[in-house]
């Protein structure tokens, strides 16, 4: 897990086993004896701390991680002059994270939007939650939600090319042409 997981309450080794392991093979692909075994964890735990299973696990570990890559996202946007610069940042910093994670630690909210948009009615909805709250801080900061948007759209759709190939040029294709359309006037 990257870090000492057994310093972590038990609850907090659970969601962060679970959002690692979500980004890395999906919420199909990732079982509870796994999560149980990365967390460090006696088994019974997931269901103390989450009563409702795997679902209500997912729930929390999609809105939680919806709300730190915001947060990391924004930080790094705001710290740049321009949206030019800010949207450039945020995709050369994604690509790195790419490379450095030999294309494995991609957006954990597309990986799972897109194995449960047609299966799972409520792990949809919670990811569509998530994406409307990421166009609205991007919104905000352009000052156009179509821009939002299609910026946002550019970054997932990048994340997906660029592990498929393995290889960062498309995210920083999309990068450039995110950066050059949300810096039109």
């Amino acid at each position: 897990m990257g870090m000492d997981a057994t310093s972590l309450p038990t609850r907090q080794r659970i969601l962060y086993a679970t959002a690692e392991l979500f980004r890395r093979q999906g919420y199909t692909g990732t079982g509870l004896k796994q999560i149980v075994a990365e967390a460090q964890a006696p088994f019974g735990s997931v269901y103390h701390h989450f009563p409702g299973g795997k679902q209500e696990l997912a729930d929390e570990v999609i809105h939680a991680g919806g709300a730190f890559f915001q947060a990391l996202v924004s930080a790094v946007y705001d710290a740049e002059p321009n949206p030019e610069a800010s949207i450039r940042a945020v995709f050369e910093g994604a690509a790195e994270t790419l490379r450095a994670t030999d294309f494995q630690d991609a957006c954990p909210i597309a990986t799972v939007a897109l194995e449960v948009a047609s299966t799972n009615e409520p792990l949809r909805l919670v990811t569509a939650e998530v994406f409307e709250r990421w166009t609205q801080a991007l919104s905000d900061r352009l000052g156009d939600r179509d821009r939002a948007q299609a910026v946002l759209a550019a970054l997932e759709g990048a994340f997906i090319l660029a592990r498929a190939q393995r290889s960062i040029e498309p995210m920083l294709a999309a990068g450039r042409m995110a950066a050059d359309y949300a810096g039109r006037s």
